[in-house]
């Protein structure tokens, strides 16, 4: 990935644990390199299909200047947030934030923080088999959609398929969903944790019915196992009702474990899995 980079950027601000930091002030410094691509406004000369690097060194003097945070962890965080917001031609970023005047009595150059931040692209999977499962689907989405730390890309048809798990009930509307998000995969499982409890999701019964279910199937090659959340979605290869909507989608995708595209697992599935009926309803605008 191409980089625009930022050296030095002088600005005098007010962060510090210490009262007198933030109310004297001290200068800073921020290092940025933004990975974009610039074949295109290269080739055409046109700044428009770049990002004018000269806005986003004054988006950054206006937030040291107008925001006050003790740590300077949470200036890097917050600023490299803001920039991703902002300026949509940007996918990651480093983002380093120098203090060399910070009140340590012992010589040193400069302390600094350092991080990394960008889009992630990620596949959800969602499903419903109470009430209006439909508009459970539908609402979820939207609820995804007015999070401005996610892009939702694409949807798949809404299809009727049968319940896994041997569990007696109702047929289910599942969904497949690409999205890109800056959580982390922790913070996006929350986010969609809250999406499912305004819903009134109860996790009662294993596999056993719900208004609204939404799995983090893939998240960009991260291979996990925590007590809350693995990824890849541990039995995702198994289950038709996830594979059949994601392969509209992200038939290419790759499960980073079997190191199998979506399309090779759908059809290494048992052809009875792959042949039950299918209710094809509308692709979502």
């Amino acid at each position: 990935m191409d980089q625009i980079i930022i050296e030095n950027l002088q600005v005098y601000a007010y962060h510090g644990v210490y009262r007198e930091e933030r109310e004297k002030g001290q200068h800073f410094y921020i290092n940025a390199a933004l990975e974009t691509n610039t074949t295109l406004a290269g080739t055409l000369d046109d700044l428009e299909l770049s990002t004018n690097y000269g806005e986003v060194c004054r988006f950054l003097d206006g937030f040291m200047k107008t925001h006050t945070y003790q740590l300077i962890e949470t200036v890097a965080e917050k600023a490299a947030e803001g920039i991703l917001l902002q300026f949509p031609k940007i996918r990651r970023l480093t983002l380093e934030i120098r203090k060399p005047e910070a009140p340590v009595r012992l010589p040193f150059e400069s302390i600094s923080v350092k991080i990394m931040r960008g889009w992630h692209r990620a596949y959800l999977s969602g499903g419903s088999n109470m009430g209006d499962r439909k508009r459970h689907l539908e609402e979820a989405i939207e609820a995804l959609r007015a999070d401005d730390k996610c892009r939702v890309l694409r949807v798949s048809d809404l299809i009727d398929t049968k319940p896994y798990g041997g569990v007696e009930q109702d047929l289910f509307l599942n969904c497949a969903m690409e999205i890109e998000t800056l959580y982390t995969p922790e913070m996006l499982l929350e986010k969609l944790h809250e999406i499912e409890q305004a819903h009134g999701r109860e996790r009662q019964i294993h596999w056993g019915p719900r208004t609204l279910d939404l799995d983090i199937l893939l998240y960009e090659g991260c291979i996990m196992a925590a007590e809350d959340l693995t990824i890849p979605h541990i039995d995702m290869h198994n289950r038709c009702f996830v594979l059949e909507p994601l392969k509209q989608i992200a038939p290419y995708a790759e499960h980073p474990v079997l190191h199998k595209s979506v399309c090779q697992m759908y059809e290494e599935l048992p052809e009875a899995e792959r042949s039950q009926d299918i209710d094809c309803l509308r692709r979502l605008p």
